[in-house]
Order: structure tokens, then C-alpha cells, then sequence
């Protein structure tokens, strides 16, 4: 059975822990281990998009429309994007750098820097000994969608299965 995760407290139900802003992650104790993670906007009103993305260019503009955004935007959910890492406190270092501009390797959920409360975002994580993080991250992908019938916010795929 998949765990349908939308939430602060079923991440915490799962044993996600951290939940920081990306701005307090220098300062956090993040896991150097491989693993999942989660960016979750707690605010309950409707979001605000920026015209331009201002994270870093890596594979050009990262900036998509407000309409595409608006698109993949679901209402009610908490969690706004899964990734996976084969090294969590990198991994997250790379998304927070990509997010202020930086040609950071993290492309895969940009769109949480087009946010206009990108800012107040927190990110929880959870490691995943001796399992594949691509197969946890698809899983927990696939519960979102069981849950409310679309991707989170930011995931523009269903994540990667591997063989076990």
C-alpha cells in the first residue's frame, strides 16, 4: 500500500523530519545519507506567481507561465514537491543555491521558485537506508496522486522506478 502524503503531519506520520526553510539549512543538521525530501507551502491561500523565475539558469530560463503554473497548482495540499537524493544535506544545498540564482545542478522542481512566497517554503526530509530514493520518491508521488488526482505542484513526472 502507498501512503497518500499531502500534508505536514503525514510527513511526519511517514518520518519526514527537518521542516526549515530553505534559508536555515546552512545552519540545520541535515542528513548526509541518501534519501527523499519534501517542500511544503502551509499557507492556505491561493498562491501568487512570479512573472519570472529567479532561480539560475542551468538549461535556460527556468521561468514558465503563470497560466502553466495555475495548471499544475493543487488546491489544498501542503506538499508542493518530492525529490529523491543519493546525498540529502548536498542535494538540498543544490536546490536552496538554485533558488537565489545560482546555476546549481537542480532543475527538477523549479517551479517553487516562481512562488511569490517561495521565502517562507519549508523542506522536511527523511533518509531511506537500504532502499532506492527513486523508488521511495515515486511512491510517495504515487500516493499524492491516489490521494487528489494530480502530481504535486512541482513534480512534472512520477518519478523514476527502479528494479528492486
Amino acid at each position: 500500500m502507498v501512503a497518500m502524503v499531502t500534508t505536514r503531519a503525514d510527513l511526519r506520520d511517514v518520518g519526514f523530519k527537518g521542516f526549515v526553510r530553505f534559508a536555515e539549512l546552512p545552519a540545520t543538521a541535515v542528513p548526509s545519507t541518501q534519501g527523499v525530501y519534501a517542500v511544503l507551502r502551509c499557507s492556505q491561500e491561493p498562491p501568487e506567481f512570479l512573472p519570472r523565475n529567479p532561480a539560475g539558469a542551468l538549461r535556460g530560463d527556468p521561468s514558465v507561465s503563470p497560466e502553466a503554473l495555475a495548471t499544475a497548482w493543487v488546491n489544498g495540499a501542503e506538499v508542493v514537491y518530492f525529490g529523491k537524493a543519493s546525498h540529502l544535506e548536498r542535494r538540498l544545498d543544490a536546490y536552496r543555491r538554485h533558488g537565489l540564482g545560482s546555476r546549481a545542478r537542480h532543475w527538477g522542481g523549479r517551479y517553487i521558485w516562481q512562488l511569490a512566497d517561495a521565502g517562507e517554503l519549508l523542506v522536511a526530509w527523511r533518509p531511506t537506508p537500504g532502499k532506492d530514493p527513486a523508488i521511495v520518491e515515486a511512491d510517495l508521488i504515487r500516493g499524492f496522486v491516489e490521494a487528489v488526482g494530480q502530481r504535486p505542484f512541482a513534480n512534472r513526472n512520477l518519478g523514476r522506478r527502479h528494479a528492486t
